[in-house]
C-alpha cells in the first residue's frame, strides 16, 4: 500500500464522522519544506475554524502512527481548491 493510502486510511474515519469530506491528501515540497496537504470540504464551505478543527483531530491519529512517516514534514490542512 502507498503511503498517501495508508495515511488516508489512517485519517479518513475520523475526518468524516465529524462532517467532512477529504478532497486530496499528499505531501507537497515547498521551500525546501515537506507538507502533508490535506485539503477538506463540507456543505456549506470550509472555515479557518474547521481547518484548526480538522488538524486537532488529524495530528493525535498522525502520532500514534509516526512510523507511516519517516521525514520531518509541516501539516496543513486547508480547504478544497487550495490545494494546487
Amino acid at each position: 500500500m502507498v503511503l498517501n493510502e495508508k495515511i488516508l486510511e489512517s485519517i479518513k474515519e475520523t475526518v468524516e464522522s465529524n462532517s467532512y469530506s477529504l478532497s486530496f491528501l499528499g505531501f507537497v515540497k515547498e521551500d525546501g519544506n515537506l507538507f502533508l496537504r490535506v485539503a477538506i470540504d463540507k456543505e456549506g464551505g470550509v472555515t479557518l475554524e474547521d481547518c484548526v478543527a480538522v488538524t486537532h483531530l488529524v495530528n493525535p491519529i498522525l502520532d500514534e502512527n509516526e512510523t507511516l512517516i519517516k521525514e520531518q514534514y509541516i501539516l496543513d490542512v486547508c480547504s478544497k481548491g487550495t490545494e494546487e
